[in-house]
């Protein structure tokens, strides 16, 4: 089960493999969004500002830095919303970069310069070639600046004050709710029940099992509320959540069912304590949460996706192999069989496949076995100098190996190494599947001690339905496995010529087994494997 909840659980700002460093990509318009071209990265220069209904465009002070800018489509708040909530709604639809509540934002100071400026800034206006500004007025309400800033980043994140206080009370709103309800492990177990009842494949697709899917979604609710005061990390963090999901096959559902879900899961946890402003505060914040979402899935073919996992055991099981399990923040769909690329933060822009060996079915743990010849490199870091707690990052899964849906063959397995772990996986997913069909996993290895993972492979086998493990140890005492080369043990123990293969492991060894395959009457199109790197 995942551990606590992690602040970061919404990456962002990490470099992606293969990621431009500028430009801009424009997007097309969600449907009822007014469409709008997003801002590029910092540097790219500013974006399209989104139109408002009527004709007017989002105000954006002069000299705002485009990287601030957080266009997005314009999104009418629920009706007859009573104050604080309505000012509240107002100000996330402000940081969304639509036309702020309050009063307008005051220009930046000029740049310096030698000669003294003018008493009243001048700057272009229609009817002339120069016009006075207006000078603030006298009496307007100071800055107020949370601690830890100071008064030109608030108004460079082009918000009014008068909002960020309205953030902050949706948000004071938002967290005395949540723990009054129960606290978000509560509130999620009745948000998901709800979502099963009322759209049960919105979960059916997503990875994990009933428990991983429900802390998931708990961990979603506390990172909201904990990051709704800062929206650049709010619209980003959703913005990736919603490339995840279109990873992983989601449809987005309308969101007033989901948000009418939420607020029921929160009014079921507070009974008579339920509040209009509550209600309201929970199914607006979720309506904007939804349409950046949506951004995120509309962009998710435009960039490469990578996740963000968490370290949660290191295990040493041979001086230069270990196995390691991580978590991702996001959901991260793959299918048993398949590897993916990781990067270590040591070594930043280095990525290096590891098969995957966890059980997408039951939980969100992502299990990776580590060999490494030297301590330096990606796999140095993993196997001597990885602690859990320690983040990695995962490009999206790769390769076609696995139990066809499509054919009832019996299967053959034969693994070198670490190249055990995919056929692990294929064996977790025997077993999770009830799968009818015969599976043989011949392992070879060179000595006793390098068979790291037997125990819990054999009791893998022992949970299918039809599976054996046959060890075979090619040098020094075999113990109780049989002893000489895996492709000779192979060729003992049975007739292939009518199941599908699945090889794993060193190149020489991939090359070796297909030949003695394909001399055991082995039709080339049964045998499967990824291609050696």
């Amino acid at each position: 089960m995942p551990g606590p909840v992690h602040p970061d659980w919404f990456p962002t700002g990490a470099p992606r493999p293969g990621l431009p460093a500028s430009g801009s990509a424009a997007l097309p318009g969600l449907p009822g969004s007014g469409g709008g071209a997003l801002p590029g990265p910092p540097g790219s220069g500013a974006g399209a500002q989104p139109a408002l209904p009527g004709g007017s465009t989002s105000h954006v002070p002069a000299g705002l830095p485009p990287s601030r800018l957080l266009p997005l489509p314009a999104v009418p708040s629920p009706p007859s919303v009573p104050a604080p909530v309505d000012d509240a709604l107002a100000g996330l639809r402000a940081m969304a970069g639509l036309q702020p509540i309050g009063r307008p934002l005051p220009s930046p100071p000029p740049p310096p310069s030698p000669e003294p400026a003018p008493a009243n800034p001048v700057a272009p206006a229609p009817g002339g070639p120069h016009a006075e500004t207006p000078p603030l007025q006298v009496g307007s309400p100071p800055i107020v600046v949370p601690p830890g800033r100071t008064a030109a980043a608030a108004l460079f994140d082009g918000m009014d004050p008068a909002d960020e206080a309205a953030l902050r009370e949706v948000q004071r709103l938002l967290r005395t709710s949540l723990t009054d309800a129960g606290g978000a492990p509560e509130v999620a177990t009745r948000l998901q029940a709800a979502l099963r009842q009322a759209t049960p494949d919105l979960l059916a697709t997503l990875p994990g099992g009933p428990l991983s899917q429900r802390d998931q979604i708990a961990q979603a609710l506390t990172w909201l509320v904990r990051h709704l005061d800062d929206p650049p990390a709010l619209v980003a963090g959703c913005a990736e959540l919603g490339s995840a999901l279109a990873h992983c096959g989601v449809t987005l559902p309308a969101p007033q069912l989901v948000g009418a879900a939420l607020a029921e899961a929160m009014r079921a946890g507070l009974a008579g304590a339920w509040r209009q402003d509550l209600d309201q505060a929970w199914r607006g914040t979720w309506h904007h949460a939804h349409d950046w979402i949506a951004h995120g899935m509309a962009t998710s073919g435009y960039a490469p996706m990578t996740w963000r996992a968490v370290v949660v055991e290191h295990d040493l099981r041979r001086p230069d192999l270990a196995v390691v399990r991580v978590r991702p923040y996001l959901p991260m769909p793959y299918r048993p069989g398949q590897f993916a690329r990781v990067e270590v933060a040591e070594l930043p822009g280095v990525w290096r496949p590891y098969s995957l060996a966890g059980a997408p079915r039951r939980d969100a743990i992502v299990e990776l076995h580590v060999r490494a010849k030297t301590h330096a490199g990606v796999s140095g870091t993993l196997v001597h100098r990885t602690s859990p707690g320690d983040h990695i990052r995962l490009a999206a899964a790769e390769g076609a190996m696995g139990v066809p849906a499509d054919n009832r063959n019996d299967l053959l397995l034969v693994a070198g190494d670490t190249g055990v772990a995919p056929l692990k996986s294929l064996l977790i997913e025997l077993a999770a599947t009830n799968d009818p069909r015969s599976a043989v996993l011949f392992w070879g290895a060179r000595t006793l001690s390098e068979l790291y993972d037997i125990d819990e492979i054999t009791e893998i086998a022992q949970s299918c339905r039809r599976a054996t493990v046959v060890p075979v140890i090619s040098e020094g005492d075999p113990g109780p496995y049989a002893s000489g080369l895996v492709t000779d043990a192979i060729a003992a123990y049975g007739e292939w010529s009518r199941h599908e293969v699945f090889l794993a492991g060193p190149p020489i060894m991939l090359e070796a087994t297909s030949d003695a395959l394909l001399q055991l009457g082995v039709s080339r199109e049964r045998i499967h494997h990824d291609a050696a790197e």
